[in-house]
């Protein structure tokens, strides 16, 4: 029977890219070169089934049954917050561009203020809302061009590097995935003296020295979401106290597969691997642990947003 598949996790088919782009600004000109031809209002083609196929019949059809034979997480509960379902999702897409776009651009990175991220990423995770119908709500909303650049800079230029990424690395979710360069620094500082060195089930429960860490930790146990600065900062400390980087790597991503409602997909690796790894950045002046990867320190991440009020704010919600 035909079978037919459509690239509709992306923009701009992921496949036009025959090879791994270095970063950003390399893959960014040539998205831009094709949007237009992709990013636009048409009625699908429509697709026709010739003949109808039956179930076999020795197909399970008991829901529970299929459900029990999973390997899910018997500790990780429902969460309150999102509504799954394409109604959910676009709910939630009018509700932040109506309220959340504005002023995006210098909001997106401070966590406590709530409006300022979509919260889109579980619904596009799940294929509950096609990125181009959220690009195109944005792109045709009255915002300022600013706000609307920001935001598709992240939706369609970030999120489909990081698809071009598991798509042509086979080792997207291993330290073997990383620039030469940052294997090496790593490697140089691995018998580094680390100032903490957690393991897994501290990690897990929200329980180090670091109060900023451990209410991110937290709110996506309890909530199934972290804002992306603070995954930022959460994944580089995991490298911070952790006892060497493979660890690091398999620790958070582990986490945040088992958390995050956005968890087990492509931005999650892509964004680990930029964290612990500098996958899709440059080297940085050489320090302990990190050798040449970008540093992020609790005093730097503080000063750039109210964390304090962050972390109250997770507090409540526990």
């Amino acid at each position: 029977m035909p079978f037919v598949t459509v690239d509709a996790d992306v923009v701009v088919p992921s496949r036009i890219f025959d090879k791994e782009e270095y970063a950003a600004r390399t893959i960014r000109p040539k998205i831009h070169r094709r949007l237009d031809e992709f990013l636009k209002t048409e009625p699908s083609p429509e697709l026709k089934t010739r003949k109808a196929v039956k179930a076999p019949a020795n197909m399970e059809s008991d829901p529970d049954l299929l459900y029990s034979r999973l390997n899910v997480p018997t500790d990780v509960k429902p969460v309150e917050g999102f509504r799954g379902s394409p109604t959910g999702a676009r709910k939630q897409l009018t509700e932040f561009v109506r309220n959340g776009l504005k002023g995006y651009d210098r909001n997106r990175n401070r966590p406590e203020r709530r409006f300022a991220t979509s919260r889109l990423s579980p619904y596009l995770h799940f294929g509950q809302l096609s990125p181009a119908e959220a690009a195109l709500a944005v792109r045709d909303s009255g915002a300022l061009d600013e706000d609307k650049d920001a935001f598709l800079e992240q939706l369609i230029v970030r999120r489909e590097l990081a698809v071009n990424f598991v798509l042509h690395n086979p080792h997207y979710d291993s330290v073997r995935g990383f620039h030469e360069w940052a294997k090496g620094t790593l490697d140089e500082h691995r018998n580094d003296e680390r100032p903490y060195c957690y393991d897994l089930e501290t990690l897990e429960s929200g329980a180090t020295h670091d109060e900023l860490w451990n209410a991110a930790q937290l709110e996506m146990v309890h909530t199934g979401f972290m804002f992306g600065y603070m995954r930022m900062y959460w994944a580089k400390k995991i490298l911070h106290w952790t006892s060497e980087p493979d660890t690091a790597l398999k620790w958070t991503i582990y986490l945040n597969d088992k958390y995050s409602l956005d968890g087990r997909d492509p931005n999650g690796y892509a964004g680990i691997a930029w964290a612990i790894g500098g996958k899709h950045d440059r080297g940085w002046p050489e320090r302990e642990i990190f050798g040449k990867i970008r540093y992020m320190s609790h005093r730097s991440t503080s000063r750039k947003f109210d964390s304090d009020s962050y972390v109250r704010q997770v507090q409540k919600l526990l």
